[in-house]
């Protein structure tokens, strides 16, 4: 599995957002200029952000983006999941059925599964606050990973 640069820019998306809001809203302009990213490719991941209501659009002058929820309620598998899909680690896990036709006999099955939990349990544990306090997962110290997003 690799987090594409969509899913990553969502991510520095959210978090200049949530970090710069201050309870007004963040022009995408100042966003593109701070993150170093592309002003047309964050209006495309905003509006997938948008459409999941993780982010709201506000127009006129002052105008701009805010978080649509709390920061201490969006997770980084919301994100991911908004602009990734489906985190399964194998294709026969993307859906809620199985259709496999030999999943009922696969060995390998289980440990698809519990891949697929620990990926869901990690990314849905960390927060967007959790990121902007350097707190990760189980009180990890996230610091020396914020740069590599």
């Amino acid at each position: 599995m690799k987090i594409s640069t969509k899913g990553r820019y969502a991510m520095r998306l959210m978090l200049d957002i949530a970090q710069y809001s201050k309870g007004g809203n963040v022009s995408l302009k100042d966003v593109s200029s701070r993150q170093d990213i592309s002003l047309k490719y964050l209006e495309q991941i905003v509006n997938m952000l948008s459409k999941a209501g993780l982010v709201r659009a506000q127009r006129g002058a002052q105008g701009g983006y805010k978080l649509g929820k709390k920061a201490d309620d969006i997770t980084v598998g919301d994100i991911l999941r908004v602009t990734e899909g489906n985190m399964a680690p194998v294709s026969c896990l993307e859906s809620a059925e199985n259709t496999c036709p030999h999943a009922s006999e696969c060995l390998t099955l289980p440990f698809w599964q519990g891949l697929y939990s620990t990926i869901n349990n990690y990314l849905d544990a960390a927060t967007l606050s959790d990121l902007l306090t350097n707190k990760g997962n189980n009180g990890i110290d996230m610091s020396l990973y914020l740069n590599q997003f």
